[in-house]
C-alpha cells in the first residue's frame, strides 16, 4: 500500500486567512464609498477656517461662517451637476478621457470664477425680492441661508437620481421662497420670474435648433462628399471661426461683464472681428493637418478633436464666471446684512470668489462624472463632429439669448442641444436625399437622381437614435425644479424665522 503523501496546506488557517480577506475586501468597498463624502466634509471644514480667518472679530462672524458652509455645500453641488454641461459632449465623443475632462474643467472653472466671477455674482440675491420688501437684517440673513440651503439640497437630490437639471433656477426658486415666507407674494419680482420661465421653452428649444442646424452643415459639406478631406479643409476653419466669435461675445457678455461696460453691440464687434480673424488663421493650420488623412469621416473626427476640447475649456471659464453666482450671491448677501446691515448692492470678497470656485471644480471631480456619462454618452451617441455642435450650439445660443435679455440656463441649453443632434439623426437618417445618393454610390449602384428612396420607413421608424426615456425624466425635473425649491426654501426659512428670528 502506498503512503499517502503529507499534508503541507492547513486547512483551518487558510479558511481563516480567507475569511479575513473578504473582510478586508469589503472595507476596502466601503472605504471607497465614504471616500468622496469625507473629502466634501473636510473641504466644507476648511472653508469654515478660511471664512473665519477673514470675519473672526467683525459682526456676525458665526452666521457668516455657518452661510460660507452651505455655499460651499452649494458650490459643490453646482460642480456635482451643471459642469457637465461643458465637458460631457467632449468625453462621450472620446476627444478627451473622463481624468482629462475633469481635470481640464475644474482648472478653468476656478479661473473663471476667481477672474471674472464678480460682477455676475451680485444679481441673485437684488433682483429676486423686491427692493424695500423685507427691511429687517435678521429676517434678510436667515432667508438667505434657507434659500442657499433649499437649492444645494435640491441639486443634491438631483444629481443622485442622474437627473441634469438648471442650478441657476434652483436658487432662483429658492430665493423667491424664501422671500414668499418672509414678506409675501408682494416680495417676489414677478416680471423677473416670468422671464426665467419663459426661458425653460425657449432655451433648450434653440439650442436643440441651432445644434440640428450645424450638424446639417456637418453632414451636407463633408460627411456625404466623395471628396471629404478637400471639403474639410474649406468647411472645418469656417466652423472655428464662428465657434470663436461666439465664445468671445460669450465672454465678453458674461465672464468679463463686469470688465466690460459697454453694449451688447462692443461684444458683437468683438466677436465678428476675433471668428475673421481665426478663421483665417486656421485655414492654413488645418490644410496642414489634413495632410496624409484617409478619406473617410474617422479623418474628419480627427480634426474635430481639439477644437472640441478648446471650447470644453472655455465654456468652463465662462460657465465658472456665470454660475459661481448661485453660491456666492446669497453669502455675499448675508455677509453684507451682518457686517454691515446693508440689504442691497453687497460686495463680492476675493476669499468668497475663491470658496465658489473650488467647491465647484471639487464637486465635479468627487461627483460630477456620473452625469458625465449620461449627458455625453447616454441620451444618445456623440462623436468630435457632433459633440462640437452641442458646444458651439451652446454658446451661441446663450450669447444671442444675453444679447436680447433673456434669462436662460446652459444646462437646459446644453441638454436641448445634444436632444436637437440625436432628433435630427433620426429626421436626417430618414428623409436626407444627399445621404441615400451617397449610400447608393458607396454600394456600388448606378446613381439615378430621379430614382425614389428605396428605404424600409418601418424599419427606420423603429430605429430611435435618442433615449425617450431621459427625454420625459430631464423635462419633467425641469418642470418641477422652480417650484420644488421655492416650496422647499418657503419650509425651511418658516423653520430658520420660528427658531432664530
Amino acid at each position: 500500500m502506498a503512503q499517502r503523501p503529507p499534508r503541507l496546506a492547513k486547512p483551518t488557517l487558510d479558511k481563516d486567512l480567507e475569511k479575513l480577506s473578504s473582510v478586508e475586501d469589503a472595507a476596502r468597498q466601503m472605504s471607497r464609498g465614504l471616500a468622496a463624502p469625507g473629502a466634501a466634509l473636510l473641504f466644507i471644514i476648511l472653508v469654515c477656517v478660511l471664512a473665519a480667518a477673514y470675519v473672526t472679530g467683525k459682526p456676525g462672524a458665526f452666521i457668516v461662517i455657518a452661510a460660507s458652509a452651505v455655499a460651499a455645500y452649494m458650490a459643490m453641488n453646482i460642480g456635482a451637476n451643471d459642469v457637465t454641461n461643458n465637458i460631457g459632449a467632449a468625453v462621450g465623443a472620446r476627444a478627451m478621457t473622463m481624468a482629462f475632462g475633469l481635470g481640464l474643467a475644474a482648472v478653468f472653472e476656478v479661473a473663471g470664477a476667481v477672474i471674472a466671477g464678480g460682477g455676475v455674482a451680485n444679481t441673485i440675491a437684488n433682483g429676486i425680492v423686491r427692493s424695500g420688501m423685507i427691511t429687517n437684517p435678521d429676517l434678510f440673513i436667515w432667508a438667505m441661508l434657507a434659500a442657499l440651503l433649499s437649492a444645494a439640497l435640491l441639486i443634491n437630490i438631483a444629481t443622485w437620481l442622474g437627473l441634469p437639471i438648471s442650478t441657476t433656477h434652483s436658487i432662483v426658486g429658492s430665493v423667491m421662497g424664501a422671500g414668499i415666507a418672509a414678506a409675501g407674494l408682494a416680495a417676489v419680482d414677478w416680471e423677473t420670474i416670468a422671464g426665467i420661465t419663459a426661458s425653460w421653452v425657449l432655451s433648450p428649444i434653440l439650442g436643440a435648433i441651432i445644434a440640428a442646424a450645424f450638424l446639417f452643415v456637418v453632414k451636407e459639406t463633408m460627411i456625404y462628399r466623395q471628396d471629404k478631406i478637400g471639403a474639410a479643409k474649406t468647411w472645418v476653419p469656417v466652423l472655428i471661426g464662428v465657434m470663436a466669435g461666439a465664445f468671445a461675445g460669450y465672454l465678453c457678455l458674461i465672464g468679463f461683464s463686469q470688465m466690460l461696460d459697454g453694449p451688447s453691440i462692443a461684444a458683437t464687434i468683438v466677436a465678428l472681428t476675433l471668428g475673421t480673424a481665426v478663421w483665417r488663421l486656421m485655414i492654413p493650420v488645418i490644410a496642414k493637418q489634413a495632410n496624409g488623412l484617409e478619406n473617410r469621416n474617422q479623418s474628419l473626427r480627427k480634426l474635430f478633436r481639439w477644437p472640441l476640447v478648446m471650447s470644453a475649456a472655455l465654456l468652463s471659464f465662462a460657465h465658472g464666471a456665470n454660475d459661481v453666482s448661485n453660491a456666492i450671491g446669497p453669502l455675499a448677501a448675508i455677509a453684507s446684512a451682518a457686517q454691515h446691515g446693508t440689504l442691497k448692492g453687497a460686495s463680492i470678497s476675493m476669499w468668497e470668489l475663491v470658496i465658489g470656485g473650488l467647491g465647484i471644480s471639487i464637486g465635479l471631480l468627487l461627483y460630477g462624472p456620473k452625469l458625465v456619462r449620461l449627458v455625453g454618452s447616454e441620451i444618445t451617441k456623440l462623436n468630435p463632429m457632433r459633440a462640437f455642435c452641442v458646444s458651439l450650439s451652446t454658446a451661441l445660443t446663450v450669447l444671442v439669448a444675453s444679447w436680447i435679455g433673456m434669462p436662460v440656463s446652459s444646462t437646459h441649453i446644453a441638454v436641448g442641444s445634444v436632444f436637437g443632434v440625436g432628433l435630427f439623426r433620426e429626421w436626417y437618417t430618414r428623409h436626407s436625399r444627399r445621404r441615400f445618393e451617397y449610400m447608393q454610390v458607396r454600394a456600388g449602384k448606378r446613381l439615378d437622381t430621379n430614382e425614389p428612396f428605396e428605404r424600409n420607413d418601418d424599419e427606420l421608424k423603429r430605429r430611435h437614435l435618442v433615449r425617450r426615456s431621459h427625454l420625459l425624466s430631464i423635462l419633467a425635473a425641469w418642470m418641477v425644479t422652480l417650484p420644488a425649491s421655492a416650496a422647499l426654501a418657503a419650509l425651511i426659512a418658516t423653520v430658520m424665522f420660528a427658531l432664530f428670528v
